[in-house]
Parts: structure tokens; sequence; C-alpha cells
């Protein structure tokens, strides 16, 4: 088989190409400037994993939400269950860029943190 991909590593955005078989963590991978690229395309295949970014309500109503995310790459086939349990969270400050807010989400070992400062 062979798929076409854009690499999401760094800023150069190489456009890859990926051929492989049933077993994709055997790929042959081409365009890719850096050796990140071979790493994402294969990885991609494997087990495709993003950071996932969100907003939860707050008690501030000055500031009535919080921006949150993943602290890793999170699988991308849980990405909606670990919304659909976010968007139930409502925190109240005070919090720290970095707190962790809800503990190994979906019994991944990935954490949901603060992405802001509130006191």
């Amino acid at each position: 088989m062979i798929k076409e991909l854009v690499c999401i590593s760094c800023p150069q955005g190489c456009r890859l190409t990926v051929e492989y078989t049933d077993d994709a963590s055997n790929a042959s991978v081409s365009g890719n400037r850096c050796p990140r690229g071979k790493s994402y395309a294969i990885s991609e295949l494997t087990d495709p994993r993003r950071i996932v970014t969100a907003v939860i309500p707050t008690g501030d109503p000055a500031r009535p939400v919080l921006p949150v995310r993943t602290d890793k790459p999170f699988p991308k086939a849980k990405i909606a269950e670990l919304l659909n349990t976010i968007y139930k969270m409502r925190v109240e400050p005070p919090f720290s860029c970095g707190d962790i807010l809800l503990e190994n989400a979906l019994g991944t070992g990935i954490n949901i943190i603060s992405a802001e400062n509130r006191n």
C-alpha cells in the first residue's frame, strides 16, 4: 500500500510517501528531510496521536473558561470520548499552568493540564 502524508513533526511540513504492507512498522518512507519524518509516518500508521486542547468552565464570572490540554499526545481513536469527558468537567480557581486537572484520562496514563494561571 502507498499513503501520502504531510509531516507535522517540525515546521518544514515535508510531503511523505509511505510504502508498506500489512506490517506498517517496517514501512519505507521517502520525502522526509529529517529523521523525525520517518518516525512520524510510522507512528501515524500504527498509533496516531495528537495533543488535545479544549476549554472547560470555571467558577470565575470574569473568566468563565479555562484552556486545558493533554500533557502528551493522546490516541486519536479516543479523542471524541476524551472531549466528552473534558466538557463535563468544571474547575474552581486557583490553579497554575501545568496543574493536573484530570489524571490518567481514560486509563491512558495521559493527564489533562491547565494551560493558564488563575488566582
